[in-house]
């Protein structure tokens, strides 16, 4: 049994000050969640006081990125794996379409990241996801399937249960054009059949896949509802607390 997970991506919003507020004023609202796994993504600098604030619940505190190198190094900007657990992580956000868009991270960069994250005892959170042209074009299935395919090759077999994939399609992210539940199911079936390729029938069995992608509370149902859809990656939904609070209730009600 998979248990759903939900992680709400901050992105660059929240100063350490509205970020404490925010967890402050969420916590009460999820109290009673026990079945879904519920976790934040602030900005770097919110994370110590995040993981702070969170001590004690059931909250995961994620990192957004993560530097290929580590522990140490002369890498200006960067921050290590092994920095972001010593704060309070629990896991990363690592290869999302942002950050192969904006900042040329290739198959390589973000396989490179899932390395390192695993390495420092961090629960990676892969990205995988096609932009609308390559939608369009009908190779949405091979493209994914080849950022798959590198972030397989960094690990062993009994590695293979310990990430958890996002897909979240180019062409719906931040647009309020969610992908249908039908293209979800599809692509999240062809993820898990291909992760059995690479391993095994169990570790395909035990992965995570979650959706990402204009996910909102009026929506959300519809996609955790799915065979293949343990919960989601949510972004400008996870803004405000009471409004994140009423999507994960939802999805709740929609996986029972």
């Amino acid at each position: 049994m998979r248990t759903p997970l939900i992680i709400g991506n901050w992105k660059m919003h929240k100063t350490v000050a509205e970020a404490v507020a925010y967890v402050t004023a969420f916590l009460p609202r999820v109290a009673q969640v026990t079945d879904v796994e519920i976790g934040i993504a602030p900005v770097f600098t919110a994370l110590s006081s995040v993981a702070t604030a969170a001590k004690g619940s059931t909250l995961r505190v994620l990192a957004q990125d993560v530097a290929t190198e580590g522990p140490t190094g002369a890498f200006t900007g960067e921050v290590a794996a092994e920095m972001l657990r010593e704060v309070g992580c629990y896991g990363v956000i690592v290869g999302h379409s942002e950050r192969r868009r904006y900042y040329g991270e290739t198959d390589a960069i973000v396989a490179a990241k899932v390395r390192r994250t695993l390495d420092a005892q961090l629960l990676p959170v892969a990205c995988v996801g096609e932009t609308l042209d390559e939608r369009e074009a009908g190779t949405a299935l091979t493209v994914v399937e080849r950022q798959l395919r590198a972030i397989a090759g960094t690990l062993t077999p009994d590695e293979a249960p310990r990430i958890v994939l996002a897909y979240e399609p180019v062409w719906a992210i931040g647009t309020g054009r969610a992908a249908t539940p039908e293209v979800a199911q599809a692509m999240h079936r062809h993820l898990r059949a291909t992760w059995e390729e690479c391993f095994d029938a169990p570790a395909a069995a035990a992965l995570r896949i979650l959706y990402g992608g204009s996910v909102t509370a009026d929506n959300i149902a519809a996609f955790t509802s799915l065979p293949d859809v343990d919960g989601a990656l949510v972004g400008g939904a996870s803004l405000a607390p009471d409004g994140f609070a009423q999507l994960i209730q939802r999805s709740q009600v929609a996986s029972a």
